[in-house]
């Protein structure tokens, strides 16, 4: 069974006032913080925009490695890596209207959870992936403050994969929701497998898992419903630096099937991706026309510092490769590269505007956000950037 750790967490609120205007996010690192970040943005010069620090709680610690919003609720929910410990653990939050967290629960987990995704038709469960624990837990979430655990399922394989350093057991690495609310989709970056289960109320049912290419290592994945009804999961293989499109049948007994109908590098296709990259976020546009991934450490780029306002210093810079979507066939179209505003963009969030994507960079300790044009799908400038205390984990707005 898994111990209740109800004991309040401390929050840290920093001096400093929330501006009536505020654009939140919210960010959480490896310092064991989740910190919420205040955009403030210039009419007469983006390029002046300011982000701050607000608030900062330490609920989460001591490795906090992902954020689930559900803004409908005002509920935030942060998966603790447990890298000291031989647990993991997720919290649940009340978020307020200026961006401060109040703890509401915390409970153990197998080891090593990275990711997290609210489930069921009143988003009474949580699904919750563990990288370290090579498994699939669930959690029934109907009261916030007393989170339950309902199952896992951890996950064995027979022998290690073609990257044996990186696959010698079961990884999943993220839990994603499809887009009719009917399952719940594990990349397994160590299994080469994406795994699927079906919602039942509060519990998920094992079904068909999606193969996918020897050695892979299928990190995150996204799904793209055209205007013409077609459905499409792409998924970014972190070992292999490679974006692949499945086209996707809902079959009547509550599976899926998978038909690959394209695929190509992070960098474009037929391009090569630099010795030691790997891919690592991928977002698609709500109007389905574009696709974003990052890609860590491959410094394609030596930026002005953003944390010196372009002064000072050039720094490296890993990259955000841009794509169009051919709505058709499912085959993307590398459209821009872009600098990710320092070294390892392990995560990255775009607002619901879809005009301002905001980059956590791991290595650097840095959030930056950068302009996006809609229309073109092309990102712009970095306009605002902010030191954050711990190797950076996740960011997202609070919308």
């Amino acid at each position: 069974m898994m111990r209740d750790l109800l004991a309040p967490a401390g929050l840290l609120p920093l001096l400093l006032s929330s501006p009536a205007a505020a654009t939140l996010l919210y960010a959480s690192s490896y310092s064991g913080a989740i910190t919420t970040l205040n955009l403030t943005l210039s009419a007469d010069n983006a390029t002046q925009s300011v982000l701050q620090s607000l608030s900062s709680s330490d609920g989460c610690a001591p490795s906090p490695s992902w954020l689930t919003l559900d803004h409908a609720n005002s509920r935030l929910y942060c998966t603790d890596e447990g890298l000291t410990t031989n647990v993991g653990t997720v919290s649940s939050f009340s978020t307020g209207p200026e961006g401060v967290l109040q703890q509401l629960a915390k409970t153990e987990t197998i080891s090593g959870p990275v990711s997290a995704v609210v489930y069921g038709d009143k988003g009474q469960g949580l699904a919750v992936a563990q990288y370290g624990g090579s498994s699939v837990s669930w959690f029934d979430i109907s009261n916030p403050a007393a989170l339950t655990a309902v199952k896992s399922e951890t996950f064995n394989m027979s022998a290690p994969g073609p990257n044996p350093s990186r696959q010698e057991a079961p990884h999943p690495h993220e839990v994603f929701l499809d887009p009719k609310g009917q399952f719940v989709l594990a990349p397994d970056l160590g299994a080469d497998l994406v795994r699927v289960f079906a919602v039942d109320d509060i519990n998920l049912v094992a079904a068909d898992s999606l193969q996918a290419a020897p050695g892979s290592g299928p990190r995150h994945v996204e799904f793209l419903v055209t205007p013409e009804g077609k459905t499409y999961l792409y998924v970014i293989g972190e070992l292999s630096n490679t974006v692949t499109a499945y086209d996707v049948t809902y079959h009547k007994n509550k599976t899926l099937g998978f038909t690959e109908v394209y695929s190509s590098s992070t960098y474009g296709e037929g391009a090569t991706a630099p010795a030691g990259a790997s891919g690592a976020e991928i977002w698609i546009s709500p109007d389905g026309k574009f696709l974003i991934v990052s890609s860590r450490n491959d410094s394609a780029f030596s930026i002005s510092n953003p944390d010196t306002n372009g002064e000072g210093a050039q720094i490296p810079s890993d990259s955000l490769n841009s794509f169009s979507i051919n709505p058709q066939t499912g085959a993307l179209t590398l459209l821009q590269k872009f600098p990710a505003g320092g070294r390892i963009p392990r995560q990255f969030s775009v607002n619901k505007a879809g005009d301002l994507v905001a980059v956590g960079l791991q290595s650097d300790s840095r959030v930056v956000i950068i302009s996006r044009d809609v229309a073109s799908g092309k990102l712009g400038d970095i306009i605002a950037s902010t030191k954050v205390e711990g190797e950076v984990t996740a960011v997202i707005f609070d919308e």
